[in-house]
């Protein structure tokens, strides 16, 4: 049987952080972040990175892994956090699991394998440079003789999957879809009782979202945009392409309109937040957790400690 490990999801500013941190100092846990942006370094408070204080003396893991012009990817987050959830079970203790991205946690959890992949490879810089030779037409065209069917699912446009689905087959002689499907066949690396949080109104959600990146302006959200930049972060990389921080450039870049970015980051963190409870909802296994107009951490402690005692976590 796989082991057992606890998973707080949830919109961002659903108070997951928080939740995990009052969970871990009461069953003896630890925190594995599951957020595709905190692991950047220098990238701390457009990305709400818990401070030293919110930690509270619990162990965090997955922050500050990557530097910012890196290019990370799901199959990296996945061998790196899967061996600190490991080294976290040999000391017996919680594995707590704790993050807003969909597809890392579901991915960490189900032993999915990723096809080879180096960003640097000289194929790789083959097929981008056709692909803005040639177009994107000429290259789906080529997909569709090998891989109709991930052919069929991409738009011409989407140079990254297009060039990764032809990486895929020259390296390895299988279609990426035929990869998929072998991985899903993987039993489950982890067996998880996943809490999942979120508001019974949309507005108290808007409410808090909005209130956080306030929160963020107050703190220097515009200073550590302009660091990451002078610092020689390209304002196309992975990294600032985030919530909060592509915004920010573009005012920066732009007119200086800081105040209208703000306005921006609140706009694009509540449709984020409207595809993350889309993603969660799909879990029908998950214990949900509902807020009212504010979270109420306490009875969220003993609901999940109640959960967490049925599924023989403790």
């Amino acid at each position: 049987m796989p082991p057992k490990i606890l998973v707080i999801s949830g919109p961002t500013a659903s108070g997951k952080t928080a939740l995990a941190v009052e969970l871990a100092l009461r069953h003896n846990g630890e925190v594995v972040s599951a957020d595709s942006m905190q692991i950047y370094r220098r990238m701390d408070i457009g990305t709400a990175k818990p401070t030293r204080e919110e930690m509270r003396g619990v162990p965090h893991h997955m922050l500050d892994v990557a530097d910012p012009a890196e290019d990370f990817s799901v199959a990296r987050y996945v061998d790196m956090a899967a061996a600190c959830v490991d080294d976290i079970l040999a000391r017996g203790r919680l594995p707590i699991v704790a993050g807003g991205t969909g597809l890392y946690i579901d991915s960490l959890l189900s032993g999915r394998t990723f096809a080879a992949f180096e960003p640097d490879s000289s194929l790789r810089g083959e097929l981008e440079e056709r692909f803005d030779r040639v177009g994107g037409e000429a290259m789906l065209e080529e997909l569709s003789k090998v891989d109709p069917a991930s052919a069929q699912r991409l738009h011409p446009n989407d140079k990254k999957r297009i060039v990764r689905a032809l990486e895929v087959y020259h390296t390895t002689g299988k279609t990426i879809t035929e990869h998929n499907e072998e991985t899903k066949a993987i039993p489950p690396r982890y067996d998880a009782l996943t809490i999942t949080l979120a508001f019974r109104q949309r507005p108290d959600m808007w409410a808090r979202i909005d209130r956080r990146v306030d929160v963020m302006m107050e703190q220097g959200l515009v200073a550590e945009v302009e660091s990451l930049l002078a610092s020689g972060v390209p304002e196309k990389c992975t990294a600032m392409q985030a919530i909060g921080y592509k915004e920010m450039a573009a005012a920066l870049r732009g007119d200086g309109d800081t105040a209208r970015a703000a306005e921006e980051i609140k706009l694009r963190s509540r449709q984020y937040a409207k595809r993350q409870l889309t993603w969660f909802g799909r879990n029908d296994r998950a214990r949900q957790i509902l807020w009212d107009s504010q979270p109420d951490f306490a009875a969220a402690c003993h609901a999940s400690t109640v959960s967490m005692e049925e599924f023989g976590l403790v």
